[in-house]
């Protein structure tokens, strides 16, 4: 690849320089909380729509109940999972600062239309569709935002803290929708359309955020911005551009980029598709991605957030003001856990054993409640509770607890890692490509779940497998999911984004359990490779680079 020998990229380096103080400054942690903020699209959106189409005026406006039992459920399925659907195509789109305010302008536009639909389906699922357009592209933008400005050190909690604002979203929605249920009642419309207007409030002070924000240092350097790429990189480090620690870097990420632009040089974007596609390690993270969104999606959690007032009443709340307080009590016991998974987790013991403690909390749980509806199978009229016995009542508030705990290792675990390992797996030529990807695959399950829960809960007589059954279901696939992370997935805490290659160099089925011991070898050769170089000066330095490159080939 020309001529001379090429300096290697040497990971090792920037590992061992530490981070300076100023590198943690006002202005890192306004970047990542602005894009954090995207968080909360997801949670908002998950949050309200259950309590919004529970309202009495929102159900009497659609005429809810001309409909069949078969068909109410088609039509709240429809309504809402019409976001994920619109987001599998927005997920699509690609970018960083303007399309995070063009998604904003979709979102407002979408929630607008739903909010003025005045009983018409049609255009109930219009803007629903419209709004998950742009709500599709914030686990996309955000995440990978935020993985490319932090460094390795902090960017698991960093990453963690937009899933931290997804539950955010979701308390503030859990808790306007039970405020105006018990203030408002439950016959105007002000009860469904006040919590809706949470969407323009967030889209709106995202949008205005991101006026104050600059694109990522890395994106920049990929579009060939490189003084721009080392001004904004010195701005969020908080250290003069030729500072070591933001020079080494920028020589680090610009390597690197080089690197992959020169594999993929003139193959655009067929290119950027052999590159994922045809590449072994790539193919790898791209199997790892894929499948970590089809196991996390079937486990269940998603629906059970979406969902949550009719499945407490399922376990036998019949109360509407009660079930939705306690199903805010449940955004509470989810927010904190994934508070507690940026801060004390996720850089602390790793992404893998986090995601395995909170498949195995999700798993208990899930087994739980099925079990206990098998064994109580009245379960799910009006007056469920008047119909169980003491030690049913007991069971019951047990299943609750279970739904709690179910959250909270969701929280912990996929929830939290779906995003993080997703944003921070792949190489910089094709991680917007790969991101987006994932996402869309994201997307098209958390919509086939969402839409199917509701049609999963009806009597097997009605096409359904009955509650039960879907809980037997995801209780077996949160234990599958749990076999194939301690089998497949690597460890990926502390290593910067441009050394994520060495975990994926052995062969695919020895990766989850050894990859992690491979990179951790080849960070100490180069470590003492480099001191080695410094003791013994330029000289002895350029022959030990020149014989490392044979000893290579």
């Amino acid at each position: 690849m020309g001529g001379g020998v090429k300096k290697p990229v040497n990971v090792f380096k920037l590992h061992n320089l530490g981070d300076p103080k100023e590198v943690f400054n006002w202005r890192l942690w306004f970047a990542v909380f602005s894009f954090s903020l995207l968080g909360a699209a997801r949670g908002v959106d998950e949050g309200l729509i259950s309590g919004a189409f529970n309202s009495k005026h929102f159900q009497q406006s659609i005429s809810y109940s001309s409909y069949t039992k078969v068909e109410q459920a088609n039509i709240k399925a429809n309504v809402s999972a019409m976001v994920q659907i619109g987001s599998v195509g927005g997920a699509l789109l690609i970018g960083r600062i303007w399309a995070t305010r063009q998604l904003c302008i979709l979102w407002i536009i979408g929630i607008a239309i739903f909010m003025a639909s005045n009983g018409h389906l049609g255009a109930i699922y219009a803007g629903r569709f419209i709004a998950g357009l742009g709500v599709g592209q914030t686990p996309v933008v955000g995440p990978v935002y935020i993985a490319e400005i932090t460094p390795a050190s902090i960017r698991g909690l960093c990453t963690c803290l937009f899933t931290g604002f997804v539950y955010l979203g979701i308390v503030l929605a859990y808790f306007t929708n039970y405020g105006c249920q018990v203030n408002m009642g439950d016959n105007t419309a002000a009860r469904w359309q006040v919590p809706t207007s949470l969407h323009i409030i967030f889209a709106g002070l995202i949008f205005l955020l991101t006026l104050a924000q600059s694109e990522s240092p890395r994106y920049l350097i990929m579009k060939g911005r490189y003084e721009k790429a080392a001004q904004t990189m010195a701005r969020l480090r908080n250290l003069p551009q030729h500072h070591e620690y933001v020079a080494s870097e920028l020589e680090h990420i610009t390597a690197a980029y080089r690197e992959e632009a020169t594999a993929t040089a003139n193959t655009g974007r067929l290119g950027i598709l052999k590159e994922a596609f045809a590449n072994p390690s790539n193919l790898y993270r791209v199997s790892l991605t894929i499948a970590a969104q089809i196991l996390s999606q079937w486990s269940g959690a998603g629906s059970i957030t979406l969902y949550a007032p009719d499945l407490f009443h399922l376990l036998g709340i019949p109360d509407t003001n009660t079930a939705l307080l306690v199903t805010a009590v449940f955004g509470i016991v989810k927010l904190v856990a994934a508070v507690g998974c940026a801060l004390f987790l996720v850089d602390v013991i790793g992404r893998k054993r986090s995601l395995l403690l909170g498949i195995t909390c999700q798993a208990v749980a899930m087994v739980y409640v099925a079990g206990f509806l098998t064994a109580v199978p009245q379960l799910g009229g009006h007056n469920t509770a008047e119909r169980l016995t003491g030690p049913q009542l007991a069971a019951s508030k047990g299943a609750v607890a279970m739904i709690y705990l179910s959250g909270f290792g969701w929280a912990l675990g996929w929830n939290s890692m779906q995003y993080l390992l997703t944003a921070e797996l792949f190489p910089l030529q094709i991680r917007a490509f790969c991101t987006s990807l994932a996402m869309t695959i994201h997307f098209a399950n958390q919509y086939g779940n969402s839409r199917a829960v509701p049609i999963l809960l009806l009597p097997v007589a009605d096409g359904g497998i009955s509650p039960p059954g879907t809980f037997w279901f995801f209780a077996a696939v949160t234990i599958l999911g749990g076999a194939w992370v301690w089998f497949a997935m690597p460890e990926t805490a502390g290593r910067s984004l441009e050394s994520m290659d060495r975990l994926f160099s052995l062969p695919w089925y020895k990766i989850g359990r050894y990859g992690n011991r491979v990179a951790e070898m080849e960070d100490e050769r180069d470590g003492a490779r480099e001191r080695e170089e410094k003791a013994l000066g330029p000289e002895a330095e350029s022959a030990m680079r020149e014989e490392g490159s044979s000893n290579k080939v």
